[in-house]
């Protein structure tokens, strides 16, 4: 019984993915969230979670959503929120986010199977140093406050945490988070049939790689 958390932002123009304006308007930057919110949604949907938590900052849900809990987000820097959520959970708890749209079903299935006796956590980078996945058997919310985010060595900070605190880790797949118009394009190159990639090259020449 494993809970399935999703942290995600409303697609507003100017409230995600701002770093890829320019070349992408505004417009067209909140767009590619959405479509990257949606191949996630859709990439755990068939996931056995017994608890599906959406936690969100804004005010209207995403489509594919209807089957989640909707918690909205506390304030307060990313490590506290990220404290918040897993405070309210109970068991095996895995985090994702919604900047990964190459991210497939079968890269978080471990999790979702019975943990080997000597795992305690599942530990997923990302390209960018930060991380796109945490899975914790007894969620704590103080083994993430504290832990600097949206730097390079996030992740490697976020591993020592749950080492030091005795925790036994395992790795997930590196996988692309989309900050910059080159990693949008290095994403749909990874996963062409998706949402994001058709999104992505609708936006034709203006989505250059600079």
């Amino acid at each position: 019984m494993t809970t399935l958390i999703l942290i995600a932002k409303e697609c507003i123009p100017g409230n995600v993915k701002t770093r890829l304006h320019p070349p992408l308007t505004l417009e067209q930057a909140a767009t590619l969230a959405a479509a990257s919110l949606a191949d996630t949604l859709a990439a755990v949907a068939a996931l056995p979670a017994s608890r599906r938590i959406l936690a969100f900052d804004g005010d209207n849900s995403p489509l594919g959503s209807e089957s989640y809990e909707v918690i909205h987000q506390v304030s307060g820097e990313l490590d506290v929120r990220l404290g918040a959520i897993f405070d309210q959970c109970s068991g095996p708890t895995v985090l994702i986010g919604m900047d990964t749209p190459q991210l497939e079903a079968r890269m978080l299935a471990p999790v979702f199977e019975d943990w080997p006796d000597d795992v305690d956590a599942w530990l997923g980078f990302a390209n960018d140093g930060g991380y796109w996945t945490l899975a914790l058997a007894d969620p704590r919310g103080d083994l993430i406050r504290g832990v600097p985010m949206s730097r390079d060595d996030t992740g490697a900070l976020q591993l020592a945490r749950l080492s030091d605190a005795g925790l036994r880790v395992r790795l997930l797949p590196e996988l692309v988070d989309v900050d910059t118009i080159a990693d949008a394009h290095a994403v749909a190159g990874i996963a062409p049939n998706g949402s994001f990639a058709r999104t992505l090259a609708g936006f034709g020449g203006v989505a250059g790689t600079r």
